[in-house]
């Protein structure tokens, strides 16, 4: 728990000082998350949603594009915990109301509150990602988006199978403090801290809120052999992955 406590300060720490630099470290036209919101205005047009809330919205890139591009919404609400980024979006001209102080972990909204909830880039900041997941779900009546990071498309084909192999066998925790030298997570100066995390960890409980759950690959592929890639799709393929998962009926 204490490592989890001083990873927490120590990215919220790096966000705090680096807030007038946000926007130019993280946030380019073209991205992978950029290629994600692409495709969720089309599921947000498609579902007839109404209001959308962003978790962990930084400086209001989302809400941003939300209220220019996407067909019907309206209300879009973002919400982020470190507030020297809120205040960074509120000078770039997102409303206070549209951008808001919070923690994903304990959303300050009621049951069902959005159509659709959306997080681009988050979880893998996160300890203990699944609780955010699931507040997310909670609040969420159509749709649940997650924009993130997929370990098992990342690096050389043997090193992914052998993280494949370590998560089903129960040993990835074991193997990723290890690798982290025992603190769980890594730190850099372009991404602060950051967690070993994929979007294809939270699947199932995504599967049971939804009734339909589909990938999209984003981003460059990483090489794979043609028959693995169609035996397991988005999998070993991308590095960032986005998740739909919808409740259509």
């Amino acid at each position: 728990m204490r490592n989890d406590d001083d990873a927490e300060a120590q990215q919220r720490a790096y966000y705090a000082q680096t807030a007038a630099e946000y926007d130019a470290r993280h946030v380019h036209e073209g991205d992978e998350h950029h290629e994600a919101i692409d495709h969720v205005l089309g599921v947000i047009a498609a579902l007839g949603a109404e209001s959308a809330l962003d978790v962990g919205a930084g400086t209001g890139r989302t809400v941003q594009r939300l209220r220019q591009d996407a067909v019907g919404l309206k209300r879009v609400v973002g919400i982020e915990p470190v507030a020297e980024l809120v205040a960074e979006g509120h000078a770039k001209g997102v409303p206070a109301d549209m951008l808001v102080v919070g923690d994903g972990r304990a959303l300050p909204f009621a049951d069902q509150s959005f159509d659709v909830v959306i997080e681009t880039g988050v979880l893998h900041h996160v300890a203990k990602p699944r609780a955010v997941v699931r507040e997310m779900l909670r609040v969420a009546r159509r749709g649940v988006f997650l924009s993130d990071s997929n370990r098992f498309g990342q690096g050389p084909l043997l090193a992914r199978l052998a993280k494949l192999g370590l998560v089903g066998a129960g040993l990835w925790p074991l193997a990723n403090r290890v690798k982290t030298r025992g603190k769980g997570y890594l730190y850099s100066e372009g991404d602060g801290v950051s967690y070993s995390y994929s979007v294809f960890d939270d699947l199932a409980t995504l599967t049971a809120w939804a009734d339909r759950v589909y990938t999209v690959p984003l981003g460059a592929r990483t090489a794979t052999p043609p028959h693995l890639a169609a035996w397991t799709g988005s999998l070993l393929v991308a590095p960032q992955v986005l998740v739909c998962a919808l409740r259509t009926r």
